[in-house]
């Protein structure tokens, strides 16, 4: 039998092709009427809230009163709870409270029923955030709170609820539509519970002797500390006062200027009856050794600043630092009623309180 003839022919070589990378797409920018659409239903999010806040005005009157008075005159503490959403809005409460002078703590419910019910005692207030009423481990709690005579105030929006029928006082925020799409979201109704507990926490604070002295103590960070701070905090008294006489030599100024603890750049000239006629500072030498003046023994009175400028103790640290800042000068004198220089406010002391 004759072979077929063999195919000579080459066949083409296969080469790997490497694998093309993903080109990166570029999400196309949403329609106009998609953009106008989604900034109108984010308007309506915020209206929903808005209205739900302001619809709050006609539901204050007599059960606010009394849940004012109830947190205002508590001997104890106030114990602030809920869950879930309502117990974040709680959360932020009892800080309000905590940071206006009111002893307040937040009990988680679930918690509450494993033990820490031991944080509430015979005296204390509890206030109850729900939006339903109905929320099952805040109100199993209620029998206990009874039992430990501490009174309930309900924060809630079904004022015929399991919560609200167990509470001493009820704040009703009233059935509140929400503002997500599905109408489940917890969103208008946790706008009102904040702002009704912001406005019980001011109207307690307004009912009570609570001044910018003693915020400052409860705040002594951060801006909202400095804003309240007064030059008694921050000043140079004692040991760290830099005093001496009128009567005193240029030589006497400069050795209290160095030994007096804190190296400070300026010391109070005073009378004999320790009021202040004066002030000398490194400045004021310097410039008298560019003049070439270095008779030590001169008298401190011909050479100090003889009408310095000085604040009051009580005056705030903020205005103090206006005055510094105006006058272009690094220490200021802090005389009190009767003009007896009790301190030195010194530029560092500013700094390190983040004042000046």
């Amino acid at each position: 039998m004759a072979r077929a003839p063999r195919n000579t022919a080459r066949k083409p070589r296969l080469r790997a092709v490497p694998p093309q990378e993903d080109a990166p797409v570029t999400p196309s920018a949403p329609a106009s009427d998609e953009r106008e659409a989604t900034l109108a239903y984010a308007r309506s999010v915020l209206e929903a809230e808005a209205q739900a806040i302001l619809g709050l005005m006609g539901r204050v009157g007599d059960s606010f009163l009394r849940a004012l008075e109830l947190v205002r005159d508590c001997p104890g503490q106030t114990v602030v709870t809920g869950i879930g959403k309502a117990g974040l809005i709680g959360q932020k409460l009892s800080a309000t409270l905590a940071s206006t002078g009111i002893r307040s703590v937040f009990l988680h419910p679930t918690e509450a029923a494993h033990g820490d019910l031991g944080r509430v005692g015979r005296g204390d207030v509890i206030l109850a955030l729900s939006n339903s009423g109905a929320t099952e481990e805040l109100v199993r709690l209620l029998p206990s709170f009874k039992r430990l005579g501490a009174p309930v105030i309900a924060l809630t929006g079904d004022a015929e609820s399991p919560l609200a029928r167990g509470a001493d006082v009820v704040l009703d925020i009233g059935r509140i539509e929400e503002a997500c799409p599905m109408g489940l979201v917890p969103t208008a109704s946790t706008a009102a519970l904040h702002a009704i507990g912001d406005a019980l926490a001011m109207a307690v604070l307004r009912a009570r002797p609570f001044g910018s002295a003693e915020y400052a103590l409860l705040h002594p960070a951060g801006k909202l500390g400095r804003s309240v701070m007064r030059v008694v905090d921050l000043m140079r008294s004692g040991s760290a006062n830099p005093l001496v006489r009128d009567t005193a030599k240029l030589s006497e100024a400069v050795v209290v200027m160095t030994n007096t603890p804190g190296r400070p750049g300026a010391t109070n000239v005073v009378d004999k009856q320790g009021r202040l006629v004066g002030i000398f500072t490194d400045g004021d030498l310097r410039r008298l050794v560019e003049k070439g003046f270095t008779d030590f023994e001169r008298p401190l009175r011909e050479v100090m600043g003889k009408r310095p400028r000085c604040v009051g103790p009580e005056v705030l640290v903020l205005e103090a630092t206006r005055l510094m800042r105006e006058a272009r000068v690094d220490q200021l004198p802090v005389v009190d009623a009767e003009g007896r220089a009790v301190g030195l406010l010194d530029v560092q002391d500013l700094l390190a309180a983040r004042s000046f």
